[in-house]
């Protein structure tokens, strides 16, 4: 045994980050794609199970009008997915929920597509929120076309050449989702339902999934189209098929998710930190392959982030990203040929060099650096992919007492009892439904002062409770406290049913006047989605790329398992 391993049996091991760094929305905002996101999770299992996705049926006529089916063969499951194509049109033409034209609407269903089940979609989802879903209906999705890049796309494959590479970087996309529905919206069937053992039961995965089909559809539409128009058009090249996603465009309705969904939230980053902790206690010595490997994975970012075109407003450039990647690169060089990090031997390495970059590098960069340390222990992060979900409902223990809740919540929300929510700006803004356009806004108070607060105010309600808990004796019981202040009942529930875990709660006060709400999005697109080149709008919106780089479905039929992510442009 090395003098250096002897060491670890002595020096304690990484932990996972603590809540009080974790949850500021700021940090919470630079999380970065990782094997855990739901997105690169999800196709490592298609690409391990050799899932069989295949086209059954692709009925379109020139202009884009025609019924599309796809089998999804898992190995003890099967699924379908319906589509029905339309011609584009300019009228009516939004990513919103109030659209009224879409160039594509479908169906993830559970069993293959009968034509009762066709029929049905057929007739129902143009319907949208008066429509009913079949009771096997898992998720229902519409998508719009890029126009200019599509077109372009179409115009080259029936020239029989490949479309240009710099046109498509400027979006990487053919199409963008603009709808997911599913976990009853609509009657599609309820997510918990499903349960552990279904193909598609863990959370997001049926809704992404369908994200992926729609990604298939895109290239395999404007190859069809491409064939009707011309006798010498080509395919797609597969590199370019494989660098193409999905666009997403995502916007506040995200943050009352996080709210709604804590267990779901903390479990995703609790799994996460410990992954990241347990690379950070990898003890490795001079020319071990694991820092070769990981020295692969920065040098593919660092090109990823300089070929980015995207232009981001809030966030840190991938120009910036890719400066501070090179900085790591360098260091993992020097450890790689050395085993020396600063010119000192440390015993866990990793650890050493993410305590520098934390202090030298932007956001993230760094989370990028600790994203990528997961590929180093694949097997134990995929062993914690079953820990993320949770229950959405929270339950009151009414035999605790006023003291013993009193004490809980001075010791783990004491940054809520922190904030002032005396003062002017504290409660400067409202989250409320537009009633035009049915979707969550966050406004001026004044500007609505008629507005009913949808927003989770933590701050403002722990606050409260507190002092009522203050007026009564110590010993009093939960229920009895509740009896006599009924306002307070899901707030109680909440921080009861949260006790136990970390990372359940972003803080924040979302209704003052310096929260960024673009922060909360971003966790959920970047970190939980793992959607790739998110920019931002307004401080309020985000667009991005949902799979870029990720394989095909010949790909995954041969289980061709390698790292997809950060994808070169294809030359």
């Amino acid at each position: 045994m090395t003098a250096l391993r002897e060491a670890a049996l002595t020096q304690a091991a990484p932990l996972p980050r603590p809540s009080s760094e974790m949850m500021r929305p700021e940090r919470l905002a630079a999380l970065q794609p990782s094997r855990l996101s739901v997105t690169r999770a999800l196709v490592n299992k298609l690409v391990r199970e050799r899932w069989d996705i295949s086209v059954e049926r692709f009925d379109v006529d020139e202009t884009a009008s025609g019924t599309v089916v796809y089998s999804i063969k898992a190995p003890r499951q099967e699924f379908s997915f319906i589509a029905f194509s339309r011609p584009p049109s300019r009228k009516a033409r939004t990513g919103r929920i109030i659209g009224q034209s879409w160039d594509m609407m479908g169906t993830l269903n559970e069993g293959p597509a009968t034509e009762a089940d066709i029929r049905s979609a057929r007739e129902e989802l143009p319907k949208l929120y008066r429509g009913r879903a079949t009771p096997n209906a898992l998720v229902w999705c519409r998508s719009n076309r890029s126009m200019r890049v599509f077109d372009q796309t179409l115009a080259a494959l029936a020239e029989g050449r490949q479309p240009s590479i710099d046109e498509l970087a400027q979006v990487c996309y053919l199409m963008r989702n603009t709808g997911l529905d599913g976990n009853g919206t609509f009657g599609t069937r309820p997510f918990p339902s499903l349960g552990p053992d279904h193909a598609l039961g863990r959370p997001l995965e049926a809704q992404l999934l369908t994200a992926y089909l729609m990604r298939e559809y895109s290239c395999d539409l404007v190859e069809h189209l491409a064939r009707l128009a011309s006798p010498k058009a080509v395919p797609l090249d597969p590199a370019i098929r494989r660098y193409l996603g999905v666009g997403n465009g995502s916007a506040l309705g995200l943050i009352f998710f996080i709210h709604k969904h804590p267990q779901l939230i903390s479990s995703f980053i609790a799994a996460r930190e410990q992954a990241i902790a347990i690379a950070r206690g990898l003890p490795l010595e001079k020319g071990d392959l694991r820092i070769g490997t990981l020295l692969a994975l920065v040098r593919r970012a660092i090109t990823f982030r300089r070929q980015d075109r995207m232009v981001y407003e809030t966030f840190a450039s991938s120009a910036e990203v890719a400066d501070d990647l090179e900085k790591v690169a360098a260091a993992l060089a020097e450890l790689h040929e050395t085993g020396l990090v600063d010119g000192r031997r440390a015993v866990y390495p990793l650890d050493a060099l993410a305590e520098r970059f934390e202090k030298a590098l932007q956001p993230e960069s760094f989370e990028t650096y600790l994203s990528l340390l997961i590929e180093l222990v694949p097997d134990e992060a995929d062993a914690l992919l079953p820990s993320i979900g949770g229950p959405d409902e929270v339950n009151v223990s009414p035999a605790e007492r006023v003291g013993s809740l009193s004490a809980l919540i001075q010791k783990q929300y004491r940054w809520a009892l922190d904030i002032d929510m005396s003062g002017p700006d504290a409660y400067k803004y409202v989250w409320y439904k537009s009633e035009a356009a049915e979707e969550p806004r966050r406004g001026a108070r004044e500007e609505v002062p008629e507005a009913l607060d949808l927003g989770l105010d933590i701050c403002g309600g722990v606050q409260s409770l507190l002092a009522d808990l203050g007026r009564e004796a110590p010993d009093l019981s939960v229920a009895r406290f509740l009896v006599k202040y009924p306002a307070h009942r899901y707030l109680v529930a909440r921080i009861q049913t949260l006790r136990d875990l970390p990372y359940h709660t972003p803080m924040a006060n979302i209704n003052a006047e310096d929260f960024i709400p673009i922060h909360l999005v971003r966790l959920m697109n970047v970190g939980i989605h793992g959607i790739d080149k998110t920019r931002d709008f307004l401080r309020r919106n985000l667009r991005g790329v949902l799979y870029h780089g990720a394989p095909t479905p010949a790909e995954i039929r041969a289980g061709r398992a390698e790292f997809w992510a950060y994808p070169a442009e294809p030359r």
